[in-house]
Order: structure tokens, then C-alpha cells, then sequence
């Protein structure tokens, strides 16, 4: 069990200046848009960027355009002939899992749909099992509520666990956050973080570098709860029973001992996992 990443850095494909400072950032992740940071009169000189920026060597995923707009095809083909370093690709507006299964078929890298409709979450398991390139599933919350006609956490309660559901049936990390968009406020985004990892949700999208720091803090375990797990998967090896009764009187079994296991991945301690559990 490795690490997920906690923070994927948007920069608008346009912008190489920006993309070289993304790029040497703190981000786990960084995400080359060619999407809604990219004014249409750009398209074209965002995707030759973008291109070339992996042609260097340089490891990005890149957002397309919705694969069935003019933008999106040239997008793919571009990819497609010049793949360069590309990590995967962040598929906007997903609805379709025959669509995302001809995308993957295309790139051949680790695909991200992205729901952001009421069909898109209705498919959401659909799109998770799409096809065996289907990296992890995230909703794109700004324009699911327009679609939705909600305003305010509560109206995406349901499809945010559904999308959480979805990804775990699937067998997929758990779901990256989206964008906090009040840049400035980031006692708010440190508090929203918080509450979606109890959500079920990990890492976070950001469009700022100031947002890094907050985001990796707020995705960090406690370190009691690091503690604890690391003397559980300790005693792992020396107990043989399928569930047992540990020192201090709580039931453990294999799903304890899963929890256990991805609280030392996000808190960095693969070294630990692989050495307590083996398997």
C-alpha cells in the first residue's frame, strides 16, 4: 500500500511560466489544464505547451477538453502522437462509459473521470469499472451544482458519497476533494479538507501553491492514530487467527487491520507497511 497523493495542482496549459513553478512546487501532483483555465482563443498554443512540456521529460497529468468537443479530439490526438511523460489524463464532464472506455483504448495511461452532472453520478460505479485504466473517480463540484439547481454543502451530500461508495465498490483510491475556490481563505479549506477526509475523501485539487501546505497538514493522520497503527501491524506477524483480541481489549480483524495499514500510507510510513505486511 503506497501513499496516495494529497495535493493535484491545476496551471493553465498556457502559462509555461507557471507550469515551471508548478512543476518544482511542494504539489504531490501536478495537472496541465487545457480545459476551464484555458480561454478558447488559447486551445491551441495551451495543447502545443503542454505537449512540449512532456516531450521534455517532464512527469504532469493533463486535463482535456470533454472528449466529445472539437477541443477534446485534437486534445487526444495530441497525446496520443507525442505522450511524452504524461501521467494520466482528468476527464472532464464524464457521463459515458463507452466514451471513457474509447478514451483509455486511445491514451493508454491511467484515465480520472471526472463527474460533473446528475448522469454522471447516476453512472458513477459505471465509469468506475469502465475499463481496467480507470485511476479514480472525482466529482467536479461548481458545475454538478448548476446542474443539480443546488446552493451549499448540503444539496451535494448525496452525490458525494455516492461518489465515495462508487470508487471503494470499484476498488479505487478513495475520491480527491475539489477545488476550494476562496483562495485566501485557507482556514476554511484546512476545516473543508478535514471534514471530507471523515467523508471518506482523500487529497485535495488546488489551484494555488499557498493552498499545498494547508492541504498536506489537514490530510496528515493523528499521531496517536499513527501510533496505534503501527503497533497493530506489528503484532500482525506474531498472531496467526483470523481476528483476535489485542492488548488492549479491542476486536481486530482484517478490516482493522486495512485501516491500520492506510494510516501508515498517508502518513508516509511505506517502509513500515511492507516490513510489518508482507502481503
Amino acid at each position: 500500500m503506497t501513499a496516495p497523493a494529497r495535493s493535484w495542482l491545476y496551471v493553465p496549459g498556457d502559462r509555461p511560466e507557471r507550469i515551471a513553478k508548478a512543476l518544482a512546487s511542494d504539489a504531490d501532483a501536478v495537472i496541465l489544464d487545457l480545459e476551464d483555465a484555458v480561454a478558447p482563443a488559447a486551445k491551441a498554443e495551451a495543447r502545443r505547451t503542454v505537449v512540449a512540456t512532456l516531450a521534455e521529460g517532464r512527469r504532469a497529468y493533463v486535463r482535456v477538453n470533454a472528449t466529445n468537443s472539437p477541443h477534446g479530439t485534437a486534445d487526444l490526438a495530441a497525446l496520443a502522437a507525442e505522450p511524452g511523460a504524461l501521467a494520466g489524463v482528468r476527464l472532464p464532464k464524464c457521463e459515458d462509459p463507452g466514451e471513457l472506455r474509447r478514451v483509455a483504448d486511445t491514451l493508454g495511461v491511467p484515465v480520472y473521470p471526472v463527474l460533473e452532472s446528475a448522469l454522471g453520478v447516476e453512472n458513477a460505479f459505471a465509469l468506475a469499472t469502465a475499463h481496467p485504466l480507470v485511476a479514480g473517480i472525482s466529482l467536479g463540484e461548481a458545475d454538478l451544482a448548476a446542474d443539480l439547481r443546488v446552493t451549499g454543502g448540503e444539496g451535494l451530500a448525496w452525490p458525494r458519497s455516492r461518489v465515495v461508495v462508487a470508487a471503494r465498490a470499484a476498488g479505487l483510491p478513495s475520491p480527491v476533494q475539489s477545488v476550494w475556490t476562496a483562495v485566501r481563505d485557507l482556514d476554511g479549506l484546512r476545516t473543508d479538507t478535514e471534514l471530507g477526509r471523515r467523508a471518506g475523501f482523500f487529497g485535495r485539487s488546488v489551484i494555488h501553491p499557498a493552498q499545498i501546505p494547508v492541504v498536506h497538514e489537514a490530510c496528515a493522520p493523528d499521531a496517536e492514530d499513527v501510533a496505534w497503527a503501527r503497533s497493530l501491524v506489528d503484532a500482525v506477524s506474531e498472531n496467526d487467527e483470523a481476528a483476535w483480541i489485542d492488548a488492549s481489549g479491542r476486536f481486530v480483524d482484517k478490516a482493522i487491520v486495512e485501516r491500520a495499514l492506510w494510516l501508515l500510507a498517508i502518513a508516509g510510513e511505506n517502509q513500515h507497511v511492507k516490513e510489518g505486511h508482507p502481503s
